[in-house]
């Protein structure tokens, strides 16, 4: 069926059920990242394959909002769609409800699957429609499911317990943990929705999600059970050993029921209102009292236990081993053979892949060439792939997922001969990710306190970057974990940085039609001993990733013998670390591109 006979389709069902229009978001009932065949809704409506797109449709007209990353893939793949493309970011792009209020009148009715939108995003946008004299409706039978005939099955891999020497803590005892923190805030429930929360609380990994070791599921949490919500045909005689008599296993539809059950409790619920999605509020009524308050499990996943510390030390050796035989590769291809963005990524993902431990990539590789380094999250594709020479600048940012570890890194490449500006946008970048290493902060300082430190140097040359300083990373979960962050803007990024949690340092600079630099390490917090006093507790970074950053591209004149001595000491540790695990050319590489600078 062509992209505008779905459309006609979708409005004679529109119709049916009194709606003026109807809305497709990308996401799924769990509010993930990276969405699961079944659920891409977006796509089979429109015909768009980024990962990111909104679409909205009306009974004459359809508009889909994406970001610069897929505008031209955007363009070509909605032609003759009959779905206008809204660029978001550029002037004049109206809002999905701005859009939604010119189509329609006062008193018109958007419908929309209440199992795709958090709780939050409903609200915020049922607010906007209202102030439009628009009402948005509920409609809980998906009108995109009732046309795709041919749509994906459930994800059937099976359930994988993530073993106690990775995770360092028995599912019993981060159950004991959580419902003491629900008894703190007055809670008798808890309905967990997001998958790493779940794939954390009850020690599960899976295969259902791409880049993220996750399970399809539910979980359900009360003062006296614990039921996970999943496919049964999923689960092994391992998984209910390991969870014993301390949690149930039901099917995954029969979570309603369970929300059902849990309604006429009357017990008060405790519901993270980012991850919960508006259906499982509207089932549990009004009879509950609710808690809407980021989850718990949200900061103890953050806070990762010594165990969990010690696999992403050793994720990130076997991570960096394979990042230092790519690198020495690319130095000796890039001008002889014929490379690409799209090449290059898979050369290095098959670098990863020689581990017995490689689960897969944490991320879509980001090659972004000359230019295309100047889209923070370019992603190539075969209509925006080109090829890779030897000369100008190319971002690499790309990771790895590991059972004992998630890996994130970005480093900037020097396929040619660098110019004096680049070298000076680089050496700035550079001395903000050194401040950001090397600063030692009290505790209770939050990760927006800290970001001015990466912006600094870029500052004093009136340039910054428009993107966060650092996110959090997962234990064998997912790449992008909250609530810790680097950031000037991010509401999370208030949250004060604790022991054990592991956040990116990745400033970057960015010109527009020309290039992009970027260097980014995955650290983890620990007490810093030496400046801690009696009055003070004081915490700091330690590297987790281990790879060289390019010298080539360093003007040293722009660094002071502290920042000097940093550099050459990560370098030493890079160096004495990986080399036991390289061939003879790929060591000699190693200790060149590590040599100390002055």
């Amino acid at each position: 069926m062509r992209i505008p006979l779905r459309l006609s389709a979708l409005r004679t069902l529109m119709k049916n059920q009194g709606l003026h229009a109807y809305l497709i978001p990308s996401t799924d009932p769990h509010q993930s990242e990276y969405v699961p065949l079944l659920w891409r809704r977006r796509e089979w409506i429109s015909g768009f394959t980024g990962s990111a797109g909104d679409v909205a449709v009306t009974l004459t007209k359809a508009a889909m909002w994406t970001d610069g990353r897929y505008f031209l893939q955007a363009e070509n793949q909605l032609a003759g769609s009959g779905i206008a493309l809204m660029k978001l970011g550029m002037p004049n792009t109206p809002t999905i409800a701005l859009w939604l209020g010119k189509q329609l009148k006062k008193g018109q009715r958007v419908g929309v699957d209440p199992r795709v939108l958090s709780f939050a995003q409903f609200q915020k946008i049922r607010s906007d429609l209202n102030g439009l004299g628009i009402t948005l409706v509920s409609i809980e039978c998906n009108l995109v499911d009732e046309l795709w005939a041919d749509r994906p099955p459930a994800p059937d891999g099976q359930i994988e317990v993530h073993s106690l020497r990775f995770t360092g803590e028995r599912f019993q005892d981060k159950l004991k943990h959580l419902r003491k923190t629900m008894a703190e805030a007055g809670t008798k429930a808890h309905v967990v929705a997001a998958l790493d929360q779940i794939a954390w609380l009850f020690n599960i990994r899976g295969s259902d999600v791409q880049y993220n070791p996750l399970v399809i599921a539910y979980g359900i949490v009360t003062d006296k059970k614990a039921v996970l919500y999943t496919d049964l045909k999923k689960v092994t005689p391992e998984l209910r050993r390991s969870l014993g008599k301390s949690a149930e296993i039901k099917d995954y539809s029969a979570f309603r029921a369970g929300l059902l059950q849990l309604s006429r409790s009357g017990q008060p619920v405790w519901m993270d209102p980012s991850t919960t999605n508006q259906w499982i509020v509207e089932l549990l009524g009004r009879k509950v009292k609710l808690l809407f308050k980021e989850s718990p499990i949200v900061l103890m996943k953050a806070a990762k236990n010594a165990v969990e510390i010690r696999g992403m030390k050793q994720a990130h050796i076997r991570d960096g081993v394979a990042m230092v035989k790519f690198l020495c590769w690319f130095e000796q291809a890039v001008g002889k053979e014929k490379l690409t963005e799209i090449s290059v990524a898979d050369k290095l993902e098959q670098f990863r892949a020689k581990s017995k431990l490689f689960r897969g990539l944490s991320f879509d590789t980001i090659i972004g060439y000359a230019a295309h380094g100047a889209i923070i999250h370019y992603s190539a594709t075969s209509e925006t792939d080109i090829p890779v020479r030897k000369k100008g600048l190319m971002i690499v940012d790309s990771g790895g997922q590991y059972p004992d570890g998630t890996t994130d890194i970005t480093r900037t490449l020097l396929p040619g001969a660098p110019s004096p500006e680049q070298k000076n946008f680089y050496t700035r970048v550079l001395k903000g990710h050194i401040a950001v290493a090397t600063t030692s902060f009290p505790v209770g300082t939050s990760g927006r306190q800290l970001d001015t430190l990466a912006r600094r140097a870029l500052w004093d040359s009136g340039v910054d970057y428009g993107h966060g300083t650092g996110h959090g990373v997962g234990a064998y979960l997912s790449v992008h974990e909250g609530p810790q962050s680097i950031s000037p803007t991010k509401e999370q990024a208030g949250t004060p940085l604790l022991p054990g949690m592991v956040i990116s340092n990745e400033p970057g600079y960015y010109k527009a039609g020309e290039y992009g630099i970027r260097i980014e390490n995955l650290v983890y917090i620990t007490k810093d001993a030496e400046r801690s006093n009696r009055d003070k507790t004081f915490l700091k970074f330690e590297n987790l990733t281990l790879c060289p950053i390019e010298t080539r591209l360093i003007d040293t004149r722009l660094l002071t013998k502290e920042e000097i001595r940093y550099f050459n000491a990560y370098h030493a540790k890079v160096r004495r670390t990986l080399t036991r695990f390289l061939d003879k050319k790929e060591a000699a590489w190693l200790a060149k591109a590590t040599r100390p600078i002055k």
